[in-house]
């Protein structure tokens, strides 16, 4: 029987063979871009990923190849991943550009952390991101074009091909994240405990969205079992790990929904009765599926930039050494004001 490091080895030459088909479009190293709510829980998700026994076996094998040069093999680039994160929730919409590039956006992968326990803040956050995100992804897939117009059109071509073909009349009502978009539902532990009728709508609204944009849903907590399921899926977003077809859509039991298996027959319509639906005026099936949701948790004010007057000042970010120097830099700076202030002064009154 092979060993672990001959298996190891023959799924890298296996993944260098497929990878050097299509022009490079899988070459170069991956990145998993994460956004969501605020303290929604998606640094917790990324550490618990990274000391899952995946990471433990990519140790020991980085290890046997230091020491048992003998039967070394090579990692291939793309076994390198970059994670990001972006806090604040829709605070710093601006640092979106950061990761996102034409360079690295053929490799690029998105996750929605949204917290569950919080569903009036969970239609903005998620709109606001999303749009913000999408915007920037296509301005950089036009970039891209420009200099390499057959990548671009396999990026475009790869997503619909992740689609399942069994919904034909699907694919003609969605519209797929430009790149690898996954969902996921945090604080499910929270969740769990809403009643029946708040738990169904913001399931079958969650489906709706995922099922639109191409995009995974899962639901997670601080449950192993939850959180081992996560590990797979961030897995294969970083490393190419075969997906999960295992599905569950029952609203009594943690969602399970890997792109392209939901249907919008399956998902339903919008939980309303439908003398309401008439009253409510929606130009796309996006905006009613808004409304519904909406009428039964209203959006609160959440932060956005404009209403932060100064991010350097949020205790989020606090760091003792950077803050000291920051009022230590405050108070020079108030001091040459003061003094240019009055050095002007005594020229008007010299003139």
């Amino acid at each position: 029987s092979e060993t672990l490091w001959e298996i190891a080895k023959a799924e890298v030459e296996k993944r260098g063979i497929n990878g050097s088909e299509g022009d490079g479009a899988e070459i170069g190293e991956k990145s998993v871009f994460f956004i969501g709510s605020k303290n929604g829980g998606k640094t917790t998700i990324i550490l618990r990923c990274l000391d899952s026994y995946y990471w433990q076996v990519l140790m020991t094998c980085k290890k046997y190849l230091k020491f048992k040069k003998s039967k070394m093999f090579v990692f291939q680039p793309k076994d390198i991943a970059h994670f990001w994160e972006l806090g604040g929730g829709t605070s710093l919409l601006d640092l979106i550009s950061v990761p996102i590039t034409s360079d690295t956006l053929r490799t690029f992968s998105l996750v929605l952390v949204l917290d569950l326990s919080k569903p009036n803040d969970l239609w903005p956050t998620m709109e606001n991101l999303l749009q913000a995100t999408k915007s920037h992804v296509d301005k950089m897939i036009m970039k891209l074009g420009k200099t390499n117009p057959k990548a671009a059109s396999e990026m475009r071509q790869k997503i619909w091909n992740n689609m399942q073909k069994d919904h034909p009349q699907d694919r003609e009502l969605i519209d797929p994240f430009p790149v690898p978009l996954v969902i996921i539902g945090s604080k499910y532990d929270i969740f769990q405990d809403f009643e029946s009728e708040k738990r169904k709508v913001i399931c079958k609204t969650l489906r709706f969205v995922a099922h639109y944009y191409g995009a995974s849903l899962m639901f997670t907590s601080k449950s192993e079992a939850l959180l081992l399921k996560i590990r797979g899926v961030i897995n294969q977003l970083a490393f190419g790990i075969d997906k999960s077809k295992s599905i569950c859509v029952d609203q009594n039991k943690p969602l399970f929904i890997t792109a392209g298996l939901d249907s919008f027959s399956q998902i339903g319509s919008p939980p309303v009765p439908e003398n309401d639906i008439g009253k409510l005026h929606a130009h796309s099936p996006m905006e009613l599926w808004k409304k519904v949701y909406e009428k039964l948790f209203p959006p609160k004010s959440i932060n956005t930039l404009k209403n932060i007057k100064d991010p350097a000042r949020d205790p989020q970010y606090a760091e003792s050494e950077v803050d000291e120097m920051r009022i230590q830099k405050d108070q020079e700076l108030e001091q040459y004001k003061r003094s240019s202030s009055k050095s002007w002064k005594q020229i008007e009154l010299d003139s």
